[in-house]
């Protein structure tokens, strides 16, 4: 199998270099490669070459889309080796994720299970666990595939997405950042490197209820719910979203109206899970046609709600 054999060799330096697998029969294109060790020098590399450069995290997602051509990129900036960007802390009210955190990690996070423990909850369904132990949170949040568990959850979180560039940082929030199919706010010269979730001062409830066809696969519907109760558990705000069936992970606003104020009866239940079905706009694919997601929005949605209560 002469055509298979690639030579490896290991690239220094901060620089673009020749993609040394681009002259053997390979699947990808050719494309040029750069390893940067600091943040720093990333950011000058995006500055540089903009829409002609990837980023390389986890590459669970990229990669696939490289070895198909169904994406082609002239450079590849491999972000591996900043673990500046890797952590889960909280500071200030805030639960800070580096982007380079592997999915794995928030899994078995402590800190995170503690305070935020939805995050965890959503963790175990990212692919299997070889998927968790290499793709990144950050990766996932700026693929933005509709649906994935990342990006419903950062909404749902109301998460804050700190993004730097030569010269320059701003803070994003994830309900502002997804905006259609894999098509995010970010800029071909910036890099993702944390996601601020804030912690509620008491322990928060929430529900999780993803459908897919086996374990690991990509979601058909899934819904996520954080619910702020009282002594009483009466509903005094309540945070959900729909991931799968629309084209961008979707915050349902229109819920609080019916659930405010409630105690989790079946009743209120049944009408958020029918504004939830109402305010999305599921595709329809051989996994499941638009009015089949629907309905399961309307169930998993129920689910969630019940899920959440009966922490």
């Amino acid at each position: 199998m002469e055509h298979c054999r690639v030579r490896v060799a290991e690239v220094e330096g901060e620089g673009l270099y020749p993609n040394l697998m681009g002259d053997y029969d390979m699947k990808p294109s050719r494309f040029a490669y750069a390893c940067p060790r600091t943040v720093d020098d990333a950011l000058a590399l995006l500055a540089q070459h903009g829409d002609e450069t990837k980023i390389l995290a986890g590459g669970q997602s990229l990669v696939p889309l490289l070895n198909l051509r169904m994406a082609n990129v002239n450079a590849l900036v491999d972000v591996n080796r900043l673990t500046e960007l890797s952590f889960v802390s909280r500071e200030n009210g805030m639960l800070h994720v580096g982007a380079l955190t592997r999915h794995r990690q928030l899994e078995i996070s402590e800190d995170a299970n503690t305070v935020l423990p939805l995050l965890s909850r959503a963790a175990v369904e990212v692919g299997h666990l070889a998927i968790r132990n290499r793709g990144t949170i950050g990766g996932s949040l700026v693929h933005a595939d509709p649906a994935a568990e990342w990006p419903l959850v950062a909404v749902v979180l109301d998460a804050q997405l700190v993004l730097r560039s030569q010269g320059r940082t701003r803070t994003v929030a994830a309900r502002d950042f997804f905006l259609a199919p894999l098509t995010t706010a970010i800029e071909p010269n910036e890099l993702l490197c944390e996601i601020h979730f804030p912690v509620v001062p008491h322990p928060a409830a929430w529900g999780f209820q993803e459908f897919c066809r086996r374990p690991g696969d990509f979601a058909i519907a899934v819904v996520a719910c954080q619910l702020a109760l009282d002594g009483n558990r009466t509903c005094t705000a309540v945070s959900l979203a729909v991931g799968g069936a629309h084209s961008t992970p979707l915050l349902v606003t229109e819920v609080e109206k019916v659930l405010k104020g409630t105690h989790g009866e079946e009743t209120n239940l049944q009408q958020a899970a029918e504004i939830a079905a109402a305010a999305v706009e599921p595709p329809s694919d051989i996994h499941g046609s638009s009015e089949y997601r629907r309905r399961l929005v309307k169930v998993l949605t129920v689910r969630a709600l019940k899920e959440a209560w009966g922490k």
